[in-house]
């Protein structure tokens, strides 16, 4: 493995009822890359995802983070790695604090560093005012917002991102696009999905085509031509 490679996914397949559903999933990362996952809709992209994270089980193919591999060290893996979905997930006895507070503990984010970056996401993403409110008492939007910076508070190396953009503000989706480019810049890879191909080509670095559960193309994100034609066809 390259020094600088986080993710490897080596021939991964994955069958749901006796039915291939992912073929023959090939690729590596390396730290500080940005990565679009791209294809229709049932493409593959959130069971790759899925895959990756190893809510979905695999059925051959091994997945490393780190060289920590899925399968030896769950528990070690899955500390690599932070993941926003395209729906919230916020636990409604919890204010928005608690849930960052939640996070800050679980990925061991040191205390004073911890209050710098509430206090930087919170005013990046306009949720002044809301840190003691229940989820119950939020929009969806803000909603997103809790759990993006629940999930960017972290230093996991590999940050999933299913949709970001859906639900948000144009001020808060122009703040974490940058934020992507700037984690990327400090070294954490980035994974991410979105049906949004014009803003995600102007800061991803590489691309992954899946059609029918397998890769089609991969390759820089400058090769727009070739992503165009593929989502056209």
């Amino acid at each position: 493995m390259k020094n600088n490679t986080l993710l490897e996914v080596g021939n991964v397949e994955v069958s749901l009822n006796n039915e291939k559903i992912i073929r023959n999933l090939h690729f590596t990362l390396d730290q500080g890359e940005i990565c679009a996952l791209v294809g229709h809709n049932g493409a593959g992209k959130t069971v790759t995802m899925k895959t990756i994270m190893g809510i979905q089980e695999k059925s051959q193919g091994d997945i490393k983070l780190n060289s920590v591999s899925i399968d030896a060290d769950y528990l070690q893996y899955k500390s690599q790695y932070s993941y926003i979905p395209e729906e919230p997930i916020l636990f409604t006895e919890l204010t928005v604090l608690q849930h960052f507070q939640l996070y800050g503990t679980s990925y061991k984010v040191p205390e004073n560093v911890f209050e710098e970056r509430v206090n930087y996401y919170v005013n990046g993403f306009e949720l002044n005012g809301k840190l003691h409110e229940f989820p119950d008492g939020l929009s969806k939007g803000m909603r997103q917002k809790v759990n993006i910076i629940s999930n960017l508070i972290t230093d996991a190396p590999l940050l999933i991102i299913d949709e970001p953009f859906i639900g948000l503000d144009e001020n808060s989706a122009y703040f974490l696009e940058k934020e992507i480019k700037r984690k990327s810049q400090q070294g954490i890879t980035i994974l991410i999905t979105s049906h949004v191909i014009e803003r995600v080509k102007k800061f991803c670095d590489s691309y992954i085509m899946l059609k029918n559960g397998e890769i089609i193309n991969k390759g820089q994100i400058d090769n727009l031509s070739q992503i165009e034609r593929r989502f056209t066809t």
